[in-house]
């Protein structure tokens, strides 16, 4: 009786170690060999927000266009811990699985890394979120869907400054992160050109990431009414709690970084009220496109879907469109698939409709051309700005 108890329970431990370590999305309808699709980003750990998000707006995605009937996909997504090392590791084992596109990866750290290997490989890369420049760089296969780290921080300053939100701007940023210094660089240089008036800029590491007294009294003191957070939600929590309570109330704008901070555990979202960030996606949308999603998503997650969730859906979509374009099948190599659709993306009659952008397009230098949009925090939702 201990024996057959002890050899269910090492089954059941073994299973879930498989679930842990990534997630695969069969087709489940049409006919054929599915193209593989692989996906990495961090499932656990302090950004899986980001990682689980896209992975499930990806998967409502694939069962969309597999139940077309027509090109069907199969999705292996890896969880790489938001860790460049890991992050490789997961690479290969999609590799070795037999990925022949890959969706991915989510974070810019990892994405920098992971791109550097499917560009050696001639494998075609799309990533949903990773926003740094230094991802596309010199990569002729590797193409991003969200807008770069340079264009939000050009958008911030503008949007801003046109919208009279602040007089006296902080920053407060990461200078060890690409995707935070990115942003700020951009920021910094545009502000000047909008008559924003930046009285105070510090910095601050993953080391160092759980104090920001220092930073926010340097604020405080040079009287600033708005502070710029290009970070992620992880440290702007933080900076959240600890200006409520020093009695400091500024107003704060993110970038889509922020997007997550609503459903971080053990965080009073009451604190994010009034917060405002730029994203690519509003939940709140009338269109049926976003509406559908939105259902679908709570339907199946128990969650109303944020940003990264919307890019991790017009990521398939994207690659969908693209394939059907250069009519792509699954008995074609890697690298075939990979000519093809860079000769897809940068088609000038190519353009994709998406929840995060409507007529996207792609420079041959792998960037996305779209809107962000101004959101808001109220009573615990995104609301659009006007």
């Amino acid at each position: 009786m201990h024996t057959r108890r002890f050899r269910i329970l090492t089954l059941v431990l073994a299973l879930s170690m498989v679930f842990l370590a990534g997630c695969t999305a069969k087709p489940t309808g049409g006919t054929g060999t599915p193209i593989k699709i692989g996906g990495i980003g961090p499932l656990t750990g302090g950004a899986a927000v980001y990682g689980s998000s896209v992975a499930n707006g990806a998967k409502i995605a694939l069962e969309e266009v597999n139940a077309l009937g027509g090109l069907q996909f199969e999705l292996n997504f890896q969880d790489d811990e938001h860790d460049a090392e890991k992050s490789v590791n997961a690479y290969n084992t999609l590799k070795d699985w037999g990925m022949q596109i890959l969706c991915g990866t989510v974070t810019t750290t990892p994405g920098i890394a992971v791109s550097t290997e499917a560009f050696k490989d001639r494998i075609f890369t799309l990533t949903p979120s990773a926003s740094s420049t230094k991802v596309i760089e010199g990569k002729d296969n590797v193409y991003q869907l969200c807008f770069t780290d340079p264009n939000q921080g050009i958008a911030s300053a503008q949007y801003i400054a046109d919208n009279k939100l602040g007089t006296k701007i902080a920053i407060i940023y990461n200078n060890a992160d690409a995707y935070s210094t990115g942003i700020y660089e951009k920021f910094i240089s545009e502000a000047a050109g909008n008559n924003l008036e930046v009285v105070s800029t510090t910095t601050f590491t993953e080391d160092t990431a759980n104090d920001f007294n220092v930073q926010l009294t340097e604020a405080k003191n040079a009287g600033a009414d708005l502070i710029f957070l290009p970070i992620y939600y992880q440290p702007a929590s933080l900076i959240l709690t600890q200006a409520d309570a020093m009695g400091y109330a500024p107003k704060f704008f993110g970038v889509d970084g922020m997007d997550g901070i609503l459903t971080m555990e053990n965080f009073n979202t009451e604190l994010a009220e009034g917060v405002m960030l730029l994203t690519p996606f509003a939940a709140d949308a009338k269109d049926e496109r976003t509406v559908d999603f939105v259902a679908k998503y709570q339907e199946a997650y128990k969650e109303i879907p944020n940003q990264f969730a919307a890019d991790g859906y017009d990521c398939i979509y994207a690659i969908y469109e693209a394939c059907t374009k250069a009519g792509i099948t699954a008995d074609m190599d890697a690298a075939t698939i990979c000519d093809k659709m860079i000769a897809a993306f940068t088609a000038s009659d190519f353009s994709v409709d998406g929840l995060t952008g409507e007529n996207m397009t792609w420079s041959k230098t792998g960037e996305v051309a779209k809107a962000p949009k101004g959101m808001v925090i109220e009573n615990g939702v995104y609301v659009g700005m006007n």
